[in-house]
């Protein structure tokens, strides 16, 4: 298994889950060596050389592409970034695709960057891509990259996208992850800077069910097509809903500073994820005031 995008949270996650099953994987990151675990080798690699790629390819079943340096609001006024750090490095996975279309592959796009903000009922993955950051409008690039691949070369995908992925692992980092950056605040009894009035309302997955997902989108991996499927709890909740779970699940309060609203943030995102039901039996099993509570659990036994 080859897994690009190895270093991020995500990527940790499912590498050490195939670890688990005693799975090969080649783990391929900016930094390498991120992972101190039996049966992984690690690769240190930016993906933008089509030739080094392609040395990888020989002896997998198949690629789990899940690298990205931006979030939707890291992009604004950023467009030329998302060609060369986001969209260049998939350009040469799928070149060197070419030359092995029987590998498939497990592409990371975005359900909360992409979809219409205004839709009246959950959005399913046959709905037209509205995104409003160039961040979102990356991804929709990106699948449609897929899918011309696909078609040419006789590849087989699928596209996976997550709604805000969270819990125990993720690190605190600017601008990435609301419920780490809540919780740590907590932790740390700082006020927390909040975008816009709270109101917005965004769906959030906890990182086990995600894995899940992904495995079952492995062992039923599409062969000769292109597939898409949306990954969300289907528990939609606003920004203030989301903090005052995070109170509960820590048992402190958490201070908030409101500031003028963003307009690449959606005010409202919800998601269906019927057709991953449908195609692999996934569900997800993690209501989100548990899963807060683990995270929270994991940050107190995590150093500072």
């Amino acid at each position: 298994m080859l897994v690009i995008g190895a270093g991020g949270f995500i990527g940790r996650a499912l590498c050490q889950a195939l670890n688990v099953q005693g799975t090969r994987v080649k783990a391929v990151s900016r930094r390498g060596q991120l992972l101190n675990l039996p049966g992984i080798e690690q690769i240190a690699s930016d993906c933008r050389n089509p030739s080094e790629v392609a040395t990888s390819l020989g002896d997998i079943d198949a690629v789990v592409y899940l690298a990205a340096c931006s979030t939707p609001g890291s992009s604004a006024g950023k467009p030329s970034a998302e060609l060369s750090e986001n969209l260049a490095p998939l350009m040469a996975t799928l070149e060197a695709l070419q030359g092995h279309p029987s590998i498939p592959l497990i592409y990371f796009s975005s359900a909360g960057a992409i979809y219409d903000e205004q839709a009246a009922v959950a959005s399913c993955e046959s709905d037209l891509p509205r995104p409003r950051s160039y961040h979102g409008a990356a991804k929709v690039a990106a699948e449609q990259f897929i899918g011309a691949w696909a078609r040419q070369f006789g590849g087989g995908a699928t596209i996976i996208r997550p709604s805000n992925v969270y819990g125990p692992g993720q690190a605190e980092k600017a601008g990435f992850g609301i419920v780490p950056a809540a919780l740590g605040c907590i932790r740390r009894d700082e006020a927390l800077t909040v975008w816009g009035d709270g109101s917005a309302v965004r769906d959030y997955l906890y990182i086990d069910d995600l894995v899940d997902l992904t495995l079952a989108a492995l062992e039923q991996a599409s062969a000769s097509e292109v597939r898409t499927l949306n990954a969300a709890s289907g528990e939609c909740v606003s920004l203030n809903e989301l903090l005052s779970l995070a109170e509960l699940a820590s048992g402190q309060a958490l201070r908030r500073q409101y500031i003028l609203g963003r307009t690449v943030d959606a005010s409202r995102v919800s998601i269906s994820a019927d057709c991953a039901r449908q195609t692999l039996g996934w569900r997800p099993a993690v209501p989100l005031a548990e899963g807060l509570k683990r995270t929270w659990l994991w940050l107190n036994t995590t150093p500072l």
